[in-house]
């Protein structure tokens, strides 16, 4: 198989068969110890974690992505419509990385926060809509009465602000389930 065949097949379709092939080789490792420490592992908490659907949009709970990179990976995996709620107050970060992706996908741009310029800045003229909100709650309804069908609304907060992941994602889970 040559590289170019791999990479029409589409990047999770490579990941999904590079996870296949070492799922392959720990079923045929011979250390029942260590068999049964891969066994043990769990799914990632707050990464990638669907939520619920409600009135048709998705809510996706990715609060473990703190990071400009991280994030792009989740929005990278979005194959339908995103409507991204983000981290403000944060004006450190560079999310320069995220512009190809947001213009290819995100079709709103929701920003929780006070101070949500460096957003606004990174992402002029590239998401369509971009709004603040004060508030998870508020972004959630905004998100769920948006004019964006068939939309995935993707909480990936893209930088640190304070607040504990598993805070942040109970927190959003919580709300979308009051919906």
């Amino acid at each position: 198989m040559t590289i170019e065949s791999l990479a029409t097949q589409g990047r999770e379709k490579i990941y999904t068969n590079l996870a296949g092939i070492d799922t392959a080789k720990l079923k045929k490792m011979r250390n029942d110890s260590l068999r049964r420490s891969f066994a043990s592992l769990s799914e990632m908490k707050y990464k990638l974690e669907f939520v619920a659907r409600i009135s048709g949009v998705e809510f996706v709970n990715d609060a473990s992505s703190r990071t400009p990179n991280a994030t792009w990976y989740s929005l990278d995996t979005m194959e339908k419509p995103v409507i991204w709620i983000a981290n403000g107050d944060v004006n450190d970060v560079n999310f320069d990385t995220l512009k190809p992706l947001a213009l290819r996908k995100v079709r709103m741009l929701i920003c929780v926060g006070a101070d949500n310029s460096r957003l606004h800045e990174t992402f002029a003229g590239i998401v369509p809509v971009i709004i603040d909100v004060p508030n998870m709650a508020v972004a959630l309804d905004k998100a769920l009465y948006s004019d964006v069908e068939n939309a995935v609304t993707l909480f990936s907060p893209a930088c640190e602000n304070g607040v504990s992941v598993a805070e942040q994602g109970e927190m959003f889970k919580f709300l979308v389930n009051e919906l």
